[in-house]
């Protein structure tokens, strides 16, 4: 049903009051045809101008039947004249003022919308259009027509037909679901069942604490058809079968099935358990039901998941799932709903050919924070089939240096430093991902996984064993081999669920099991590698390595000069420190020498890591002067940019109309200015006093 709003009329239409000719009561409608199907005028109960009316009988035009007055609150003392004509047959609203007064309904309208003879016989037949006219033009001649009101209203209309839909009053079958959801909100109450995100719940709640009769049946080809028959009386049988219900009703009695089918909730609310053979006590029953989790979307929860919860509890006892996972919705880059008149529908098997079905899986899982849409863009997807190639290109750089899974490695013998912490960073990532994925924060586990993999074990790990494996030292050499092949191997088995394909291929090629044998029928890894010492040594090296990489991106050095490191101020530790991961900075920050005896030369950065301060002279590769005035044009320009967003979210009008998406897009833009603009500040500051 589509609602529009359309031009049209309200006709205001006298009434006269039985015994009192000089009493007239008006009521105003825009389906005049429809009066043939009043039973009642109602009036508001604090209406003075009415309540002398209240229990007496008014005559309803052209048919001359007696309707009652009744006080009810649904009529509205400031619309119209305050008087509305009730149809119970032909109205929602009007239907439940007959239910509260005990109204007849008189349904006036066939299947096509044609009176029917419950109407005079003059307008038998008639189309309820034409039979409109008619009545407007009779109205008028019994001077009963008082006004025409030009108006706008919305109307109805179905969505295949393209006609105006009226309400017509046919019998149904119903389903009690005020007594079914009571049990269903005790399940999520007290904890047998749970939602994930929590505030879902709040919906689901709202929906099933405030059941109405569900109407069940419908009248389409396709569907479960209502296990119900009909004699020639109109005695109903209901029965699994027709044998069933042909012994109900005693042999020779003729019988015809009612021809509605079920409503396809009806039929999907016992999927649970009816697709594993109930009302049988199947082995495939007992084992999988009830079920662990149900992964759906929100604007279901309503129409399915309740009302499964419903069926499971009433016909086997049980909830029929423990966790319910509401996931996101995917929308495009703009937040907007996906849709084919837009023009922004994302086809996943487009994207699957471009970028790869790892890739996309792995980016809606990292994108799938719970309780926020996600906002797909190709750009997204490309980002993690980059990230698909890092892997792809860490494994070959594996096999070319003969890094690959030993079966006689033991993790807990390693002796080197930044063995000890990969193995650490290892177990915290493998820690992290089980607890996120326990949670249902799927976005969570995938990110731990990608800055482990990406960053640690790629950027990291690699690069710092470089100048191990190239050196003399053979057990040192050995252990790096060892290591490498056995985090690579966990890797592998973490990324697993989130990236199945990629994974079994590079198992396979590096770790050769039984034959067919699958990374997905592994057991999840259980170890504990405690190695704090070793991290805190790895995370000083890290931390010296990455202040550097800023200080010269911040001031524009050219990536492939070479700068001396001063070092002022340095503890012993620090100074051990220098000395073991000589190599590993020089490589990793393109340094030439680290120098601890020198003084800083004017036009030389420092920065303070712990007790000591380094310095890095780089007044011979950069001009300080235009590199200041680059700097400062820089956070101008960010400070411009700031400014404009700030004020757009401090209007107050903007902030009211702007889809929630666009505002938390401008925020962002703004978070991420401000960090940029410290950033190159405090590069300013540096350059000012060198």
């Amino acid at each position: 049903v589509e609602q529009k709003d359309v031009k049209g009329s309200m006709w205001h239409i006298e009434y006269s009051i039985e015994g009192d000719t000089a009493r007239t009561i008006t009521v105003a409608t825009t389906r005049p045809e429809t009066l043939l199907g009043d039973t009642a005028i109602a009036v508001h109960p604090d209406d003075d101008r009415y309540k002398d009316l209240v229990g007496k009988m008014a005559i309803v035009p052209i048919c001359d039947r007696l309707v009652p007055i009744v006080a009810d609150e649904y009529a509205d003392p400031e619309a119209g004249s305050g008087a509305v004509k009730i149809t119970p047959a032909h109205d929602f609203n009007d239907f439940e003022v007959g239910k509260r007064h005990d109204l007849p309904v008189i349904n006036i309208l066939d299947e096509h919308a044609h009176l029917n003879d419950e109407v005079p016989e003059e307008y038998q037949g008639l189309e309820r259009f034409e039979a409109r006219k008619k009545i407007l033009s009779e109205l008028e001649e019994l001077e009963k027509l008082v006004e025409e009101e030009k108006i706008k209203h919305t109307v109805p209309y179905g969505d295949r037909s393209g006609v105006v839909i009226e309400p017509f009053l046919t019998d149904q079958w119903f389903v009690d679901t005020p007594t079914l959801a009571k049990e269903a909100a005790a399940a999520v109450r007290d904890g047998r069942t749970t939602f994930h995100p929590k505030q879902y719940e709040n919906m689901y709640f709202d929906w099933v604490d405030n059941q109405q009769p569900w109407c069940i049946s419908r009248q389409l080809w396709w569907g479960h058809q209502i296990p119900a028959w009909f004699d020639e009386e109109g005695n109903i049988y209901v029965a699994e079968d027709e044998a069933s219900a042909q012994e109900q009703a005693g042999a020779g009695v003729a019988l015809t099935r009612d021809e509605d089918v079920l409503d396809t909730w009806f039929s999907s609310a016992l999927w649970p358990f009816s697709t594993l053979g109930w009302p049988d006590k199947t082995p495939e029953l007992d084992k999988y039901f009830a079920g662990d989790v149900l992964i759906t979307g929100f604007d279901i929860i309503t129409f399915w998941v309740s009302r499964m919860m419903m069926m499971s509890l009433y016909l086997t006892g049980e909830a029929p799932f423990k966790d319910v996972y509401i996931h996101a919705l995917v929308r495009d880059s703009k937040g907007q709903k996906m849709s084919k008149s837009k023009g922004n529908v994302i086809d996943p098997l487009d994207l699957i050919d471009q970028f790869g079905t790892d890739a996309l899986r792995f980016c809606l899982s990292a994108m799938a924070a719970q309780g926020r849409d996600v906002r797909l863009s190709e750009d997204r997807v490309a980002g993690y089939r980059n990230f698909a190639t890092k892997l792809w290109n860490a494994t070959r750089f594996c096999e070319m240096n003969d890094c690959l899974p030993q079966s006689d490695y033991n993790p807990h013998a390693t002796s080197h430093a930044v063995n000890q912490w990969i193995l650490y960073s290892l177990n915290e990532c493998k820690n992290k991902t089980a607890q996120a994925i326990e949670n249902y924060r799927f976005n969570e586990a995938a990110n731990t996984l990608y800055q482990f993999v990406w960053g640690g074990f790629c950027d990291w790990y690699l690069e710092m064993t470089k100048p191990l494996l190239a050196g003399e030292d053979t057990a040192l050499i050995n252990e790096v081999k060892g290591t490498t092949g056995y985090v690579l191997d966990q890797i592998l088995l973490l990324l697993n669920p989130f990236m199945p394909y990629i994974t079994e291929e590079l198992y396979a090629a590096i770790a050769p099991r039984e034959k067919e044998a699958l990374l997905m029928g592994e057991a999840w890894p259980e170890y504990d590698y405690k190695f704090d010492e070793a991290n805190a040594e790895i995370a000083w090296v890290q931390s010296l390595i990455g202040e550097i990489r800023s200080v010269r991106a911040d001031m524009n050095v050219p990536a492939k000069a070479q700068i001396d490191l001063l070092v002022e101020g340095a503890s012993v530790g620090s100074i051990a420190n220098l000395e073991k991961y000589k190599a590993v900075i020089q490589q990793m920050a393109r340094i030439a020498n680290i120098d601890m005896q020198s003084t800083a030369p004017a036009g030389s950065i420092k920065t303070i890591i712990g007790e000591a301060t380094y310095s890095l002279p780089i007044a011979d590769l950069i001009d300080l002067d235009q590199e200041r005035e680059r700097l400062r044009k820089e956070i101008a320009k960010l400070d411009d940019n700031i400014d404009k967003m700030a004020k757009q979210l401090g209007n107050q009008n903007f902030v009211a109309n702007a889809p929630e998406a666009v505002i938390a897009e401008k925020k962002d833009i703004i978070a991420q200015d401000e960090d940029k603009k410290g950033k190159l500040t405090k590069a300013l500051e540096q350059l000012s006093a060198a």
